[in-house]
């Protein structure tokens, strides 16, 4: 009986091991569960990355294969305290083990599955732990993380093949994110003490390696004393390990945190609003109008227009490469060069803070403070601002996601309705609160949105580009992606149309208010300022005042078909536009991108330059796979382009522009719009020189928040100043190249008005059309 039960035991431990051995075989080669490819094992995070360089040679970012961008870090810049905690905590043998600590994995068996001591410690070495942060997903079961390990387990033998044992530890900390926007070590040290990871001291290290166990738990903003706990156990694990004296275990473990708190305003790298749209542009598959909702045919027409005249709009799918597949930006490590200057677009991004943080966003908020409908404009009963909030609601990720699991909407509306421990945004970094979903919507509404960009008229280069204000909390896209009513700044644009029509600056027209008759209904454009009512005014006037019934006097000579034409000629890609009087004061859609794409058909005789944001792409070796070279076309005439510069310059020497000379001292040949639309939902300017095109947009994330106050919500006042803070340092960087003293390429004393009198004082009000 005994030499029977022995060679059962031969005979099942046998079986055991070649059940094993056939099925990590089968894992290794992919035919149970999910083997990464070899390439994405030798390069699991960002070794053939692509990189995004600026115009003047700096990286701005990476493209990764998990699609986060971060700042890596090699071994060598890593505190020796830190690599010294990690393995204390996480694998004290793990320069000892190949992937697969045994000892520790029968001890969890043992400990753990058999004698259920939940705190014997788990058996996952840092390796498996690695691949299970880089390609395992959450287990919704044991059974299913049962069958993950395995996988963890193979993949943790390649990567341990592939890297070094300091590769590995940098791997890890590269990866993990340590909560409050820190993806990775470098990011996480500088969020919680300011430091590089080189510098951090015992303590320091000991506390980020504690929140590898669980973040969110030993948040040390929210819960300082769990996380100083959980610190101390760290400190424990590195004098048991011998990292440590007990004398300084007992001296470290007596300290506080001492957190040099603050949340990094992007994740790294700078113009994150232009990398993710230029990541989502180049690997746009062809659009199919199946794949656009019946609400959002004109994303489908936008898209399928970039798709059809743009090379770099789903590069990646139109080209493939040696083998015939397309290219991955997160696999084949490209280099894309951008037209991005880092400097002027840090200048972008500075204005934009400068002037929305510090001014606009404090004055909205004093406006708002203690009206019910904030941050809604008064005008709107409760009735109103509720069926906004719960549109909202409808929208948001959380309302989904309890949809897809079966939630009532009874059982929605109380859990928005109750109150939730939260991190919210501030500009003085995220704070740590307790508020109902329902009230953090309306808090984030609160927050002013904008819109900026900066081109080359000469040849389209994209300069600098700002989405928004914070890419983390604010990810739509409003310099490409949003679209909103343009109101006066679509004034030049029939003014040229005029101009092409045989009009001139110098005509005069009628200051009148006039009823005109469209389709039938009568129709009456009001103007915000009755200066010189009655009088007989130039165009130039009307332009540089803004003055609606001018434009409407205008739009009324002309056709209005004609005019929606020629908007799509200056690259509005909204089908969406009809042709009406109304038209004549920017009723419709347009991007900033746009905007500031059609102005430099002013600057450029009458040429616009469609924006290009790339010049170049090369492979892995250096070599250039892919050139990208303007893209332009004629709009109007040299000659109208000469009468346009002439008022748009008219518009900033004595009309409602006048502020960029009196008040922000600008010197130079400036030309430009202001635009404001129906109740100071969206402020807009777009200013010109000879070597720049730059447009602004200001507003709520909805039209109906915005400044109740015309003095506060035109765009003389919203959307001016960023410009002029912009363009101030723009010139006083020598080193940029661009010159205050510029003068437009026009014909000398050029004035095609000659002696008419057309000059006008400056009254620091702006327009607005109703």
């Amino acid at each position: 009986m005994r030499k029977f039960f022995v060679r059962f035991l031969w005979t099942v431990l046998v079986l055991v091991v070649l059940f094993a051995a056939v099925a990590f075989t089968a894992i290794a080669k992919g035919w149970i569960g999910y083997m990464p490819p070899v390439e994405d094992l030798q390069n699991p995070i960002d070794r053939f990355a692509t990189q995004v360089y600026s115009a003047d040679g700096k990286i701005m970012g990476t493209w990764n294969y998990n699609k986060e961008n971060r700042i890596c870090v090699d071994f060598s810049q890593l505190s020796p305290s830190l690599v010294q905690a990690l393995i204390a905590t996480e694998d004290v043998r793990f320069y000892d083990h190949s992937g697969i600590d045994f000892y520790a994995l029968g001890r969890a068996v043992v400990k753990r599955g058999i004698l259920g001591q939940v705190n014997a410690g788990g058996g996952s070495t840092i390796t498996q732990q690695l691949a299970k942060q880089l390609y395992s997903g959450t287990a919704h079961s044991v059974t299913e993380r049962m069958l993950q390990k395995p996988i963890e387990w193979v993949i943790a033998v390649q990567l341990e093949r592939n890297y070094t044992k300091d590769e590995i530890i940098a791997l890890y900390l590269n990866y993990f994110d340590f909560l409050h926007n820190a993806v990775g070590i470098k990011t996480a040290a500088n969020t919680y003490f300011g430091k590089e990871p080189r510098n951090l001291t015992v303590t320091e290290s000991a506390m980020l390696i504690g929140l590898c166990k669980n973040p969110s738990y030993y948040n040390p903003v929210r819960n300082p004393e769990r996380c100083r706990e959980r610190r101390n156990v760290v400190l424990m694990q590195m004098m048991k390990a011998g990292f440590l004296t007990q004398a300084q275990y007992d001296q470290y473990s007596a300290e506080p945190l001492k957190l040099n708190f603050h949340v990094a305003d992007h994740k790294d790298g700078i113009a994150t609003y232009f990398r993710e749209f230029l990541r989502l542009y180049m690997t746009m598959e062809k659009p199919r109008r199946a794949d656009y909702p019946s609400w959002n045919m004109v994303k489908f027409y936008q898209d399928s227009v970039n798709w059809a005249t743009d090379p770099l709009c789903g590069w990646c799918h139109k080209n493939t490469k040696k083998d015939g597949t397309p290219y991955n930006v997160y696999a084949d490590g490209l280099k894309v060069f951008t037209t991005i200057d880092s400097r002027m677009q840090e200048y972008a991004e500075k204005a934009v803070r400068d002037h929305v943080v510090k001014f606009l966003q404090p004055a909205f908020d004093r406006e708002n403070r203690g009206k019910k409908t904030a941050p809604f404009s008064g005008k709107l009963t409760s009735s109103q601002v509720n069926q906004i909030l719960m549109r909202s609601v409808r929208q948001s990720e959380r309302y989904r996601v309890m949809k897809a699991d079966g939630a009532s909407e009874a059982d929605i509306r109380k859990a928005f309705r109750t109150p939730t421990e939260m991190t919210v945004f501030t500009y003085h970094g995220e704070i740590d609160t307790t508020m109902t979903p329902l009230d953090s919507i309306r808090y984030y509404k609160s927050f002013l949105r904008t819109g900026f960009m900066s081109m080359s008229p000469v040849d389209g280069a994209v300069k600098a580009y700002v989405g928004g204000m914070d890419f983390i909390h604010f990810k739509y896209d409003m310099c490409m992606e949003g679209r909103r009513q343009v109101g006066s700044t679509i004034k030049p644009f029939l003014y040229s149309l005029a101009m092409e029509n045989g009009f001139s600056p110098c005509d005069m027209a009628p200051n009148v208010q006039q009823t005109y008759i469209v389709a039938g209904q009568r129709w009456t454009p009001r103007n915000a300022s009755r200066r010189r009512y009655g009088q007989m005014v130039t165009l130039k006037w009307g332009l540089a005042q803004s003055n609606n019934w001018i434009s409407a006097y205008l739009m009324s000579k002309l056709n209005p078909q004609a005019f929606v034409d020629l908007l799509h000629e200056y690259g509005v890609n909204n089908p969406d536009i009809h042709p009406s009087m109304a038209l004549c004061l920017g009723p419709c859609d347009i991007s900033v991108a746009e905007m500031v794409s059609a102005y430099t058909a002013f600057v450029n005789h009458g040429i616009r330059c469609a924006p290009l944001f790339v010049t170049k792409i090369e492979d892995n070796e250096g070599n250039v796979i892919a050139r990208f070279q303007p893209r332009m076309n004629e709009v109007i005439s040299a000659e109208s382009a000469n009468k346009m510069l002439y008022m748009l310059k008219g518009v900033v020497d004595g009309g409602t522009a006048g502020r960029l000379r009196f008040r922000y001292n600008m010197k130079g040949e400036i030309g430009g719009k202001t635009g404001t639309t129906n109740n100071n939902s969206d402020a807009w300017f777009i200013g010109v020189t000879p070597e720049l095109v730059s447009g602004v947009w200001v507003g709520g994330d909805d039209r109906d928040i915005h400044f109740d106050s015309m003095r506060m919500g035109q765009g003389a006042t919203m959307a001016l100043p960023i410009w002029a803070y912009y363009m101030r340092r723009v010139f006083a960087d020598t080193d940029l190249g661009y010159s205050e003293s510029a003068v437009f390429d026009l014909p000398k004393d050029y004035n095609p008005c000659g002696a008419v009198a057309d000059s006008v004082e400056v009254d620091g009000i702006d327009e607005i059309y109703e």
